[in-house]
């Protein structure tokens, strides 16, 4: 089946905001191994939006639509929709009682532009939001169909979700294809495709390889679809010729992020985890706390930026930093120990360096960054240097502190 993914709004073309939905989608349905052939973020343009909409619907069996479904003037999804299937109106009586109980919960009035939301092409089918106020639409055509989203992305997200995949499993022939991963680490894309390029280059035209970068880790994705009885052999054999070339960069086996493995790792074994962080700034904190339930396993973080918060919260004896400097190998020990006493955890990580674009020098340049681990194998500290920009420098330390503790996990 053809797919097409098409998101609606000047905001995203212009760069104020970014289009998070299309990729979403797109890997909503992988799960169903379904790929789609294109993605267009479209401008708030009629002539353009009737124009590529045409275009989308006559290539593809499925089309999906996000954004312009709002009550202002610039969203125009919902017009043209009506004009390219040639619909009439109707209200829609759920939709207008959904919106007022929507207001009434927030003690606000119905406006006429948000109760405009209800009025619908009449042959279409709604696609109830029970989490905003701009309905979906779900469009049917020589067996095809189109689908409109409202652009936010948990609204989108839950009406795709409960709406759209059973319709796409209900009408739709999706292939039977297989999929395995692999999760690595220190080893460039351009460096993990030369150690497998001939394996890559052996491939049967039913396998394919995906490098999905993101600095100095790379999910490494090899799939097939079903085509001789043979495929499962040579799908095994693959892997495993893979695995030989890159087993000492590989961190797991699975389709899943860094910091979800160290969740598992730690959950798995009733362990705890604390963090102590300086230019970081309280990154790994914030990206520990976006996995659901990992309060079993994270009992908080410390962002001592300044000298003092150092001294004031983890203890870091004054003396060390004319001695040592921030940054150095002394101050990172020192806010080991006090996160380690503060929080009582298992393991402990501290980080602190240089992240720029300013304050490095000789003996330390920018990118300089000292981590440390302690754990049931006692201390562990090392230090790096990661070349690049302030957010190359911060989210490299995020990746090599999450390597750091896996080692030091499995070994404990």
């Amino acid at each position: 089946m053809k797919t097409e993914i098409l998101t609606v709004g000047d905001e995203i073309l212009i760069g104020q905001i970014v289009d998070i939905n299309s990729a979403w989608i797109a890997k909503e349905l992988g799960t169903w191994n379904i790929k789609p052939t294109r993605m267009i973020s479209l401008s708030d343009n009629r002539e353009e939006m009737l124009e590529i909409f045409k275009e989308s619907f006559e290539r593809s069996d499925l089309v999906i639509i996000t954004g312009g479904l709002g009550p202002t003037k610039d969203d125009l999804t919902k017009d043209i929709l009506a004009e390219f299937f040639n619909s009439g109106w109707r209200w829609d009586q759920e939709t207008l009682d959904t919106l007022d109980g929507f207001f009434k919960e927030r003690n606000r009035e119905l406006s006429e532009s948000n109760k405009k939301q209800a009025y619908l092409p009449d042959n279409c089918e709604t696609i109830p939001n029970k989490w905003g106020t701009a309905p979906g639409m779900l469009f049917r055509k020589n067996g095809k169909i189109l689908a409109s989203f409202p652009g936010v992305p948990f609204e989108m997200q839950k009406m795709f979700r409960k709406y759209l995949i059973p319709e796409i499993v209900q009408n739709f022939k999706v292939p039977e294809i297989k999929t395995y991963h692999f999760l690595t680490i220190n080893i460039p894309e351009s460096v993990l495709s030369d150690k497998i390029s001939d394996i890559e280059d052996s491939l049967p035209p039913n396998f394919s390889l995906a490098y999905l970068p993101n600095l100095n880790v790379v999910r490494l994705r090899l799939s097939y679809y079903k085509k001789l009885s043979s495929d499962e052999i040579t799908f095994n054999k693959v892997i495993d010729d893979i695995r030989k070339r890159i087993v000492g960069n590989i961190v797991v086996e699975k389709d899943i992020l860094f910091e979800d493995y160290i969740y598992q790792l730690l959950e798995s074994r009733n362990q705890t985890l604390s963090v102590a962080e300086s230019c970081t700034g309280g990154l790994v904190s914030s990206k520990l706390t976006q996995i659901a339930g990992i309060s079993k396993v994270f009992m908080g973080g410390v962002v001592s930026y300044s000298n003092e918060s150092k001294t004031d919260l983890l203890h870091v004896p004054k003396e060390n930093f004319k001695k040592y400097g921030a940054v150095s190998k002394e101050v990172v020990g020192n806010m080991l120990d006090g996160c380690k006493e503060r929080f009582h955890t298992d393991y402990s990580i501290a980080i602190s360096g240089i992240t720029g674009p300013g304050g490095g020098s000789s003996n330390k340049p920018v990118g300089t960054v000292y981590i440390g681990i302690i754990g049931p194998n006692g201390k562990i500290i090392e230090k790096h240097f990661f070349p690049g920009d302030r957010i190359r420098v911060m989210e490299r330390t995020f990746f090599m502190a999450m390597e750091m503790l896996r080692k030091e996990i499995l070994r404990s």
